[in-house]
């Protein structure tokens, strides 16, 4: 037989029940948090056509893009790389609709390929918002606070999001000198916080010190509003790099109005790993995972590649990591329906079936299953067979009638070998029961 390995696809997952459940809840939570501030959810393609899509995408990105041949139209499709692309694309087509500002929220999955040695997955699920047709520090505060208020609403252990601006980095590269591709590189380097490479590229380029000396500085400039001191230091009397340290600072002022300043740290050195961001730029960081978790920013020029110039700023979840996070925490949360076992004989099948209509009606997860063996043994078959399947309430008609009025409720723990039971009657089950579902009985 063939090593397991080998039937797998590297980079893809399979989620069993407990993991689905609990991501499924994750989902849940945050859009349910983002419906709150207006967001509505959409539902995107799961390929596009590659010659509509390229137009927003990097070259990097592009190289990584699961490609395939339209059978019909005999043209290059793609599977989803990018999410934010896409909602680019829609909005620029005239899908979203014409009145502004435009809230969507999505959930979805990208591909992308990812070298084995790498460790990153290749399917990746998302959970994601997107605020267009805005252009405002307020907007851009409240996309930032919104993401605070999710991670919040979730139970994140000890988050950051680390806050700044492609513009002030990209402005002191354009006024050091540095060629273009020297530039794209030494924004890569910056990126990934790749302090010897950014050095050796900008020593490549032979830059005088100074230049490099404050460039070499900005990837390290982490705090708060020490960082914008030190960016007003640096930027003097210069119109390009004020610019956006104004953006941030009046960004920076109005989460600290909205309460939400002790999570964040300004970072002049955040860069994203896409060439669409020209603005406002962040991620998110916890202590129980080692890279970031997500992040995002605002696109003002993206769907302008499509068609149709509009301002835009949004944000991604990696949910595989927030998972991981969450999980490191101890703060993975299910779906809320533990199920309930009806245990019964043929000959009261009808009733059973009834009961657990009843139930399922009333919110409660039911799985019902057949009795083998003797009647006189059913309480020590079911004992023996809810302790293996490590089966937590299960019920069983003790009544002979093929109509029973009362069932026995078998309750099982960890601490005793022995269930606890309680005769009830049929129509006391479904409130009894609802605290059970929710994990309180």
């Amino acid at each position: 037989m063939k090593p397991l390995r080998s039937l797998i696809p590297i980079g893809t997952a399979t989620l069993l029940p407990h993991t689905a459940q609990s991501v499924r809840w994750l989902e849940d939570q945050l859009l349910a948090h983002c419906s709150t501030w207006g967001y509505q959810e959409i539902i995107l393609p799961t390929f596009e056509y590659l010659d509509v899509l390229a137009v927003g995408l990097a070259p990097e990105i592009l190289e990584k893009c699961y490609k395939f041949a339209d059978w019909g139209s005999g043209r290059i499709l793609v599977l989803r790389p990018d999410a934010t692309a896409q909602i680019a694309r829609m909005v620029a087509m005239g899908l979203g609709g014409d009145a502004l500002p435009l809230r969507f929220s999505y959930r979805t999955t990208v591909f992308r390929y990812e070298p084995e040695h790498r460790g990153r997955d290749r399917e990746v699920f998302q959970v994601g918002f997107e605020l267009l047709g805005k252009d405002t520090s307020q907007s851009d505060a409240e996309v930032v606070t919104l993401l605070a208020g999710l991670l919040e609403r979730i139970g994140l252990p000890e988050w950051k999001i680390s806050l700044g601006h492609v513009g002030f980095f990209k402005a002191l590269l354009a006024q050091s000198g540095l060629s273009l591709s020297g530039r794209k590189q030494a924004e890569i380097a910056a990126a990934h916080k790749d302090i010897p490479q950014l050095e050796k590229i900008l020593e490549t380029e032979r830059l005088s010190r100074s230049k490099v000396k404050d460039i070499l500085q900005v990837p390290e400039r982490y705090g708060r509003d020490e960082v914008l001191e030190w960016g007003m230091r640096i930027a003097g009397k210069d119109k390009q790099l004020l610019k956006p340290l104004q953006r941030l600072t009046q960004v920076y002022r109005q989460l600290i109005a909205n309460g939400v300043q002790d999570h964040i740290l300004l970072d002049l050195g955040e860069f994203r790993g896409f060439d669409y961001y020209d603005g406002v730029v962040f991620d998110v960081f916890t202590s129980t995972f080692g890279s970031e978790i997500g992040g995002g920013g605002r696109y003002n020029h993206l769907v302008g590649r499509f068609g149709r110039d509009l301002s835009a700023i949004g944000l991604g979840l990696d949910l595989d990591r927030v998972f991981s996070a969450l999980e490191r925490g101890g703060k993975v949360g299910g779906n809320g329906l533990k199920p309930v076992r009806i245990f019964t004989s043929p000959h009261q099948s009808e009733a059973s079936f009834a009961l657990a209509q009843r139930l399922r009606g009333a919110g409660i997860c039911v799985i019902e299953e057949m009795i083998e063996g003797s009647p006189k043994s059913a309480l020590s078959w079911v004992t023996t067979v809810a302790r293996r399947r490590g089966v937590p309430c299960a019920m069983i008609f003790e009544e002979k009638t093929s109509t029973p009025q009362s069932v026995l409720l078998l309750e099982f723990t960890s601490y005793s070998q022995k269930p606890r039971q309680t005769r009830m009657l049929v129509q006391e089950l479904p409130q009894r029961l609802q605290a059970f579902n929710h994990g309180n009985i």
